[in-house]
């Protein structure tokens, strides 16, 4: 008994105040040092943002800390009992096991507990040696593993779990199916459930938005600031960054610079410290200048002797004032002059998109003017993107869409970095479409979008898919359009590049459309917001801040929920025994039709990625024709597009099984 409770103790010890360590480490790549004798604590529930360029070292500094790598120099101390949530920016989940099943490994440490716990209490129901030594035993051992499991409150877990997997945007249909079937960013909202319900002492957060739609970035900011682990967290979205976090440390060229402070108040103290230290070094400049023109005029002079050597001795004592180094690389970008285009860029009657039996968009009516910065919000799977592939003619519709006189699109998709052509250089592929003066500027565009010194001869080939989307986007940068199309544009992009990118976005002198669920990314850059909900769409005139005070919301997560709450108000419930069969009916005749399509997508996609495979089979070969490589690319694109309209399907089918 006495051993059962000092493993009681140690357990409770894991729960108490704790501190992570980082002393003097250093990591080297090659010789070049990533960052050097950098130091700092993790304390218990503290809040801290890790900022720097990308390719400072914040994910290293992660894997550092999660065990995962070893510093060059220096020690990183943890304590015993410590248990850390680590969220990777790339994972892998296991595809034998339905969403549910999969998330509720997270709690595989009480089901052991609950498994050993049957088994005590099955041994002792056969025993009826009560007063033995070993009966006694066995009452210890189930006394103690039920508190531990009372330390676990383990009776909500189902509850935790379905909570957690609807905040960050699953349905309760969704719960019985395959992880398989989910894209690889709802596999990571799936990775971070699991995270999250393990409620470990440190977690480790690496872009943990990148993958999730407004309402479900909500959820997560409102769980982590009450959460009791503490935090470090990786991200590119500056108003969740600040809602979150209470600690700022970034890294930069080497070093770390640590403040108490949100992001947004640590930009203001950190340029208040480098401006008292540049006053600082001025005036001591000044002073090493003054005192060493008096040693020079009177070195010489017997009556100055004591002045002189206390002057010099004092120089030799001074401690010489350095001003920090900055990361100067972000650039003021401005695209190229665009051609000269009519008043009105887009005009929109009557639109109407269906895929089969289901609508997204009806009759939708819109016009955008010269000049014109647009915003698209509302809940996924409202026709945002729909609309969107619309205008640039990815998908056919019904109505009137015309582009205005001498229109020419510049258009960012989420799956853009697919259209570059591996065979070149990221300095080549900027190259080859840059005009003009800003020719001699694309080594200063290249670093501003994090690909500097030896990256730009990189083959694209070998890019990261966020190192590709980023010189998908100098590319259109570089084009010469007058309406820009931008969906998603912000997700690989540091907070440095999103500011580089919006000013250009602001500066830019013709018509821009943005998707983003970026709320700082859209405040000040547009001047009219279309909101997108039951198959409409709304105009408001003014910017994002001007919209939610309009619509008495805090933040764009409550359009979503607005929007959610209209759509889930079942109408009351009909008395009329005939009228319940008739609308039973109807339901099982459009869940049986939206089935058949379905169907048939799967199958024209099955086939589609047999001949894909087979076109790539065909490369391998030898063979590298142009006809060849622009069938495989129409191939690619239509299977874009039967796969867009399967999950388009699948969601309606999903809402009317519901």
């Amino acid at each position: 008994m006495k051993d059962n409770f000092l493993c009681l103790d140690e357990f409770y010890q894991s729960f108490s105040l704790r501190m992570i360590s980082i002393d003097n480490i250093t990591v080297e790549f090659g010789g070049n040092a990533l960052f050097e004798n950098v130091s700092f604590l993790i304390k218990e529930k503290e809040k801290i943002a890790l900022i720097g360029r990308n390719g400072a070292g914040k994910t290293t500094l992660l894997k550092l800390i999660a065990g995962e790598m070893s510093p060059t120099r220096g020690n990183i101390s943890r304590p015993k009992n410590l248990t850390i949530g680590y969220l990777p920016q790339h994972i892998k989940v296991n595809d034998s096991k339905t969403v549910r099943e999969e998330t509720l490994t997270a709690f595989e440490n009480i089901f052991a507990i609950r498994a050993n716990i049957a088994t005590l209490t099955a041994e002792l129901n056969e025993r009826d040696d009560f007063h033995t030594a070993e009966y006694g035993k066995l009452i210890e051992e189930l006394g103690y593993q039920n508190e531990r499991l009372q330390m676990f409150d383990s009776d909500s877990i189902e509850a935790e779990t379905e909570k957690t997997l609807m905040g960050l945007g699953f349905r309760r249909t969704d719960f019985e199916r395959r992880t398989s079937e989910f894209s690889g960013g709802w596999r990571m909202r799936i990775e971070l459930a699991k995270i999250l319900l393990r409620k470990p002492d440190l977690l480790l957060l690496d872009e943990p938005t990148n993958h999730l739609d407004i309402e479900s970035i909500n959820w997560l900011e409102s769980f982590l600031k009450n959460s009791k682990s503490a935090l470090l967290l990786v991200s590119h979205d500056k108003a969740f960054v600040d809602a979150v976090t209470t600690r700022t440390i970034e890294i930069s060229l080497g070093k770390i610079y640590d403040y108490k402070a949100n992001y947004s108040r640590y930009l203001e103290l950190r340029a208040i410290d480098r401006e008292n230290q540049i006053r600082a070094y001025e005036n001591q400049q000044k002073l090493i200048a003054d005192t060493q023109d008096f040693i020079n005029r009177f070195r010489y002079k017997p009556t100055k002797a004591v002045q002189v050597q206390s002057r010099i001795k004092m120089l030799e004592k001074l401690e010489p004032i350095q001003i920090e180094e900055v990361d100067n690389s972000r650039l003021n970008l401005r695209f190229p002059l665009p051609p000269h285009s009519g008043t009105i860029s887009l005009d929109i009657e009557n639109l109407t998109k269906a895929y089969g039996e289901h609508t997204v968009l009806q009759n939708i009516d819109m016009q955008i003017r010269r000049g014109e910065k647009i915003a698209f919000v509302g809940k996924n799977g409202e026709g945002k993107t729909t609309l969107v592939k619309c205008i640039v003619g990815e998908l056919d519709f019904m109505g009137s869409l015309r582009l205005g006189h001498n229109v020419k699109v510049g258009y960012f998709a989420q799956n853009q970095a697919a259209t570059l052509d591996d065979s070149k250089t990221v300095f080549q592929t900027v190259d080859d479409i840059a005009t003009g003066d800003i020719r001699t500027k694309l080594r200063n565009i290249l670093g501003a979008f994090m690909f500097g010194g030896d990256d730009i001869d990189k083959r694209v080939a070998v890019l990261s898919g966020g190192e590709r989307s980023r010189l998908a986007m100098i590319k259109l940068l570089l084009s010469p359009v007058n309406m820009l199309i931008l969906d998603e544009p912000t997700n690989h992009l540091d907070i440095s590049t999103k500011n580089v990118l919006k000013d250009a976005i602001r500066q830019f002198p013709s018509s821009a459309i943005i998707v983003s669920h970026d709320r700082d990314f859209l405040d000040g850059l547009v001047d009219k917001v279309y909101e997108f909900a039951d198959k409409k769409i709304i105009e408001h005139i003014g910017g994002i801040g001007d919209f939610l005070r309009a619509k008495n919301f805090n933040s764009l997560h409550q359009i979503e929920i607005k929007n959610t709450d209209k759509k889930d108000i079942a109408p009351q419930a009909v008395s009329d025994s005939k009228l319940q069969y008739e609308q039973n009916k109807e339901r099982a005749r459009q869940i049986k039709k939206q089935e058949r399509q379905i169907e048939l997508l799967e199958s024209d996609i099955a086939d589609l990625e047999k001949e894909i495979a087979r076109l790539e089979a065909e490369f391998t070969d030898g063979n590298s024709s142009d006809e060849l490589s622009v069938k495989y690319h129409k191939t690619q694109h239509l299977l874009e597009q039967k796969m867009y309209e399967w999950e388009i399907l699948s969601e309606e089918l999903e809402k009317i099984k519901q």
